[in-house]
């Protein structure tokens, strides 16, 4: 795995539940992103992530093709969202879907932290 989590599910949970305190946790160095994956694992049709942006903070270009698709919804603050050469701005309560191979990045324009619900299908990491 690339997240690091903090503990083992119990086992009556494993595969349905994830704890707060269980998240598997991933950061990127130098971007001001971090996300944690809020499903159980990666072998179902799709993944959550809350990802969180510091203010000004980007994610990088994903420029490359992949089947499925991506979407969520702005949970606090505000999210540019770069598809191709379109930026969409998005506030708090704003839900979006794309194809994945849609090049695009994201990032938080403001001065105060940005937390997005994703939801990608078929599992990316």
């Amino acid at each position: 795995w690339f997240f690091q989590g903090d503990a083992p599910a119990p086992e009556g949970e494993r595969g349905l539940i994830v704890r707060h305190e269980n998240r598997r946790r991933l950061n990127f160095p130098g971007t001001g992103v971090s996300e944690e994956l809020l499903s159980p694992g990666l072998s179902g049709a799709f993944e959550m992530i809350l990802g969180r942006y510091k203010p000004g903070a980007e994610s990088g270009d994903a420029k490359y093709a992949r089947f499925g698709e991506e979407g969520g919804v702005v949970l606090e603050g505000e999210l540019e969202l770069i598809l191709d050469t379109t930026t969409h701005r998005l506030r708090a309560g704003d839900a979006f879907t794309f194809p994945l191979a849609t090049p695009h990045k994201s990032r938080n324009p403001t001065d105060r932290e940005t937390v997005v619900l994703w939801v990608i299908s078929p599992p990316s990491y």
